[in-house]
């Protein structure tokens, strides 16, 4: 085994440590397509931070990279492990320590899952907000390394706007505790905030103090449905710039409604080009039918308000299945298990929405690769999915120049790289052109002050010089 393994079994409990082959080959990768992932020497699954600590000073010590991972649901390769690394999964530190109703907080481990925080919360009449579409299967430790976002982030925001305080172990072992639990605290560094998307790279998340909020009122939800997508782009622009916070503003074009109505049909309009949902939760009808006027005087053939809660949640519950119905897609696209999918995630100014749009589909066409986006249209997030035969390398190659092509559209439309998926291995290259040659060097500085020896997730979100 070597030195390494054998230091590690000294330090903490053996049942912690696993280096079966098979297992390990589980552990290798998250979701992400086009990015490499190597063998790890060992995966721990530490219960405790204590234990977390343990074994950074192990792989310090034999300069062994670690890889930390949640649930593995990202979409970038920021969990990928690399050869000879240890791989730390935090999926057994999977408690909620405190709910304070009071003080609106909540203090849980990194591997709680999303829901189960939600769920939480709402016993306590409170809310947890951000809402990724893995809601049901990502940890919060993930949710706050690739700082998420959702469907609801058009109101209220991305993870990082919720998390107050932190407990970090460093690349030497020590234990950081940074943050607040107050409302207001101002005092030194945003160490909080440096932690708070960077993926693993400075250090492992092991608790997590976050926000809750009063539960918002019951959702009222409508669908607009259009002819063509940049109709759906005019409406999107036209309900921001008259002032209007939807508590969710999604888009799905024509691709995505017909692989939703296949995979699980619902009634869809499969021949719309484009899908508007749109739900507010203000409490009142008013806001909805002045963003209904906006999206009529955009060109919408259909509008349909949901009579009731159980109709609006089996319009977002379409929203929800997206991503299965795209995989679906792809697998009977290429039989045999070879279809696949490539996830793009970028961001652009809203008035650019329609441009966007119009760029994916042109792109698309030339290349001869079918691409569908859905996304959160009222923050300019949205995704293009990119369906390739992951066993024919010029499909992954045309795929990866459709992925690069829609990337540069996006900086040159005045965008960024990734709205909530984080960078990884997949954008790394992406996240250098987008910042420049000083904020890399920034970046690295960073990355040195909190990491000298660069064990923690190397490779990930910055190359190293």
């Amino acid at each position: 085994m070597g030195f390494p393994i054998d230091d590690l079994l000294a330090t903490v409990p053996a049942d912690r440590v696993l280096t079966d082959p098979d297992v390990l080959a589980a552990y290798c990768r998250d979701k992400a397509d086009l990015c490499d992932a190597g063998t790890p020497l060992a995966v721990v699954r530490p219960r405790s931070t204590a234990e977390v600590a343990a074994t950074v000073r192990v792989a310090a010590t034999h300069r062994v990279p670690v890889v930390p991972q949640g649930a593995r649901t990202g979409l970038t390769g920021a969990a990928n492990a690399v050869d000879g690394a240890f791989v730390v999964s935090l999926t057994g530190l999977d408690r909620i320590l405190e709910i304070d109703p009071g003080e609106q907080i909540a203090v849980v481990q990194p591997g709680v899952v999303n829901a189960e925080l939600r769920r939480a919360a709402a016993k306590e009449g409170l809310a947890y907000l951000p809402d990724p579409g893995s809601w049901e299967s990502s940890t919060i430790g993930g949710n706050v390394s690739t700082d998420a976002g959702g469907m609801c982030c058009v109101k209220y925001g991305v993870t990082g706007e919720y998390v107050l305080g932190l407990e970090v172990v460093l690349a030497d072992g020590e234990i950081l505790r940074c943050g607040r639990r107050t409302m207001k605290g101002v005092a030194g560094y945003d160490l909080t905030g440096l932690f708070v998307g960077s993926e693993g790279t400075l250090g492992i998340i092991t608790e997590i103090t976050v926000r809750l909020r009063p539960a918002p009122p019951e959702a009222r939800t409508m669908v607009a449905v259009y002819p063509t997508v940049p109709a759906a782009g005019r409406a999107v622009s036209s309900i921001v710039a008259a002032g209007h916070r939807p508590s969710m503003l999604e888009l799905l074009d024509r691709t995505h409604l017909r692989a939703i109505e296949a995979y699980r049909p619902m009634g869809l309009d499969t021949e719309a080009a484009a899908m508007l949902l749109i739900a507010t939760d203000t409490g009142t009808g008013t806001d909805l039918a002045a963003i209904a006027e906006c999206c009529q005087a955009a060109g919408a053939s259909e509008l349909y308000v949901a009579e009731d809660a159980v109709e609006a949640e089996a319009l977002t519950s379409a929203r929800r299945l997206a991503h299965p119905a795209m995989e679906h897609l792809a697998l009977q696209a290429f039989p045999a298990g070879r279809g696949s999918l490539i996830v793009d995630d970028v961001a652009v100014p809203r008035s650019r929405i329609t441009d966007l749009l119009a760029g994916v589909e042109a792109i698309s066409g030339r290349h001869g690769v079918l691409v569908g986006v859905v996304g959160h249209a009222g923050d300019g997030n949205l995704h293009p999915v990119i369906v390739v035969d992951h066993a024919d390398q010029s499909s992954m190659d045309r795929g990866r120049l459709v992925f690069d092509e829609i990337m540069r559209l996006g900086l040159a439309l005045g965008g960024t790289c990734t709205g909530e998926h984080g960078v990884g291995l997949l954008k790394r290259d992406w996240l250098a052109r987008e910042i420049g040659p000083v904020g890399l060097k920034v970046h690295r500085a960073v990355k040195a002050a909190f990491d000298p020896d660069g064990i923690f997730n190397p490779g990930k979100v910055i190359a190293l010089p």
